[in-house]
């Protein structure tokens, strides 16, 4: 018999309903059905009262999966864990790591983790569990760890992002990871911010289900800032996944949006605030 994973955008920049709140930053609850799994917390502004108008509970996670070590992924944690019980935290271990942003000439941001560090969520969760390797989280979901950059186009690191305040040594993102799953009609895949490229991600999922068709993509896609000519790349390669549906959320840039809504007008859906998608599993 099939049961259903049911996925609801927690966090997003756009939110369509006044009675949710919209904030630069994700956040995934999904529902197994055996335990529900939350994905990136966003911000931490808007994570709880988003919850209670949607009518989840938090305090019913039993895990939680960030995708990579950015304040907009992991600022919620800190009250999550303060709110549930007995919760298992899933995470590269170089989400830890300091990480700045150039705002400008010389001008250098955190933009990392914040109030957490491992010794801290390991006093309050269950357990802290590291992803560098491709590892299960249970509940039938599955998380990449440590992503391969083999895609020309995107083997280009971001030079907007460092590991120290003074912009000496790049960070390469490496704890960049993407939550996915088997359904009925393929696989899910679910993007924090695709630090590692959108392709590669895909990639690397195929290569971990045995190639099995990649049903439907949605997240982060970090193409904000992406040329005119990496965009039109990454549309192609996936037309060459023959993805059936695609859900651009937070970083993915208007442009890059705009780009995939008109290069995939029946497949694209909104990933904003609120909206929930369910998938039958076997």
């Amino acid at each position: 018999m099939n049961k259903t994973i049911r996925i609801t955008t927690l966090v997003e920049n756009v939110s369509p309903d006044p009675r949710l709140e919209a904030e630069h930053g994700l956040a995934f609850w999904i529902e197994t059905g055996s335990g529900n799994v939350l994905f990136d917390t966003g911000q931490g502004k808007a994570l709880f009262s988003n919850a209670r108008s949607l009518g989840i509970n938090l305090e019913q996670t039993a895990a939680v999966v960030l995708s990579h070590g950015h304040y907009d992924h992991t600022g919620g944690l800190e009250k999550l864990l303060q709110a549930a019980h007995r919760v298992k935290v899933y995470a590269h271990p170089a989400a830890f790591r300091p990480k700045t942003a150039r705002m400008g000439a010389g001008r250098f941001h955190s933009i990392g983790m914040p109030f957490l560090n491992p010794e801290a969520i390991r006093k309050q969760a269950e357990e802290l569990i590291w992803t560098e390797q491709a590892s299960e989280i249970g509940h039938g979901l599955r998380v990449t760890g440590t992503i391969p950059r083999v895609t020309e186009f995107e083997n280009h690191p971001d030079d907007r992002f460092f590991l120290d305040a003074e912009g000496r040594q790049p960070d390469s993102m490496m704890d960049d990871q993407a939550l996915f799953f088997e359904a009925s009609r393929g696989v899910v895949v679910l993007l924090g911010c695709a630090h590692a490229g959108v392709i590669n991600t895909l990639k690397y999922i195929s290569q971990l289900t045995r190639h099995k068709p990649i049903y439907t993509v949605m997240g982060g896609m970090h193409l904000g800032n992406a040329a005119p000519g990496r965009i039109k790349s990454t549309i192609g390669a996936l037309r060459d996944f023959k993805i059936e549906r695609l859900g651009p959320a937070h970083c993915t840039g208007r442009e890059a949006t705009l780009e995939f809504f008109a290069a995939f007008p029946e497949k694209c859906f909104n990933c904003s605030v609120g909206t929930v998608t369910e998938f039958e599993v076997n």
